[in-house]
């Protein structure tokens, strides 16, 4: 018997695969919470309409399995239709067999007769195993800054609120219709960042925390991160400024972000926030590579362009799956 790709519905899904996956991506999390929060994150708004996971089954047998994200990448004034493939897990007694790279083959084959510009994902292995698949790299590298080299300025920053949402949005947008390409975010997609913000299922060693500089009623930055004393390091996972002619006040915003934590690390972020953090040390990432299938013919332009121009890392950590 040949084996097929089939959906799994949320329930079936976290009874028959969390508790493998749970070692791997529970994140600190007892088992209950773990599966709890995939329940919450599959029936939410962006879940229902976009999220599915997928098994490939030999008879009854589930032999490997994965997440799916429906995303759009905006290029100029050209919309892409990509799925982002996350939890690419295989039972420990199954592997060694082909059944992952037989899944992920199925998967690409659906996806391009369904019409999708292309596959990613964040790979967490050497890449080699995805490349051999037709997945290409990105560049994927990490800053470091010490807090105590930034200038210190005298601001008074506040953790954000629900009431600052709407502004954190705005200038998420300004900073992404600047760039060559972009992954789009609807109302939906949102929502479902925050509710896995709320988890701290991205950052086990910290509590997530948007910071806000006002002037006034107005948000002239915010910075989404996590403070880890562990780390001693205050975790940057996405920035944004109302003015760039201000990127000026970047370097004193992150210094009081981090608190008394010794550094400032994250992503290396896309443009044109890139140019405007302050100088520090740069190293490739050694996990969450980010790589891309293309399927169609727009597809391969798009990565095609990408890397001829040198675009470099292209998505912030929040964008991770």
């Amino acid at each position: 018997m040949t084996p097929d790709l089939r959906s799994i519905d949320a329930a079936t899904y976290a009874r028959a695969v969390l508790p493998l996956t749970a070692p791997l991506w529970a994140a600190g999390r007892d088992f209950d919470t773990y599966a709890r929060h995939t329940l919450e994150l599959a029936r939410s708004g962006y879940g229902r309409n976009h999220y599915s996971t997928i098994g490939l089954y030999d008879g009854a047998t589930l032999c490997a399995s994965c997440k799916c994200y429906e995303r759009e990448i905006r290029i100029g004034d050209r919309t892409l239709k990509v799925v982002g493939i996350g939890a690419v897990f295989t039972p420990k007694e199954l592997r060694g067999r082909g059944f992952g790279s037989a899944m992920l083959a199925a998967l690409m084959d659906r996806q391009h007769t369904a019409g999708s510009d292309a596959l990613y994902l964040f790979s967490d292995i050497a890449p080699a195993f995805y490349e051999a698949l037709g997945f290409v790299s990105f560049s994927s590298r990490a800053f470091s800054l010490r807090a105590d080299d930034l200038p210190h300025a005298r601001m008074t920053i506040k953790q954000a609120t629900s009431e600052d949402r709407a502004a954190i949005r705005r200038l998420f947008s300004r900073h992404e219709r600047a760039r060559p390409w972009s992954f789009k975010r609807t109302p939906l997609f949102w929502e479902w960042l925050y509710l896995r913000t709320r988890h701290g299922s991205e950052h086990p060693d910290g509590d997530a925390l948007t910071f806000v500089l006002r002037e006034g009623s107005r948000v002239d930055a915010y910075v989404t991160g996590v403070r880890s004393p562990a780390h001693d390091a205050f975790i940057v996972d996405e920035l944004g400024i109302r003015d760039e002619r201000e990127r000026d006040i970047i370097a004193p915003f992150l210094r009081s972000a981090a608190g008394d934590l010794r550094r400032i690390v994250g992503w290396l972020p896309p443009e044109p926030i890139r140019r405007m953090l302050p100088r520090g040390s740069i190293r490739r990432r050694k996990d969450a590579l980010f790589m891309v299938a293309p399927l169609s013919r727009a597809g391969h332009v798009w990565v095609r362009s990408s890397s001829a121009v040198g675009i470099g890392d292209p998505v912030w950590s929040t964008d991770h799956i």
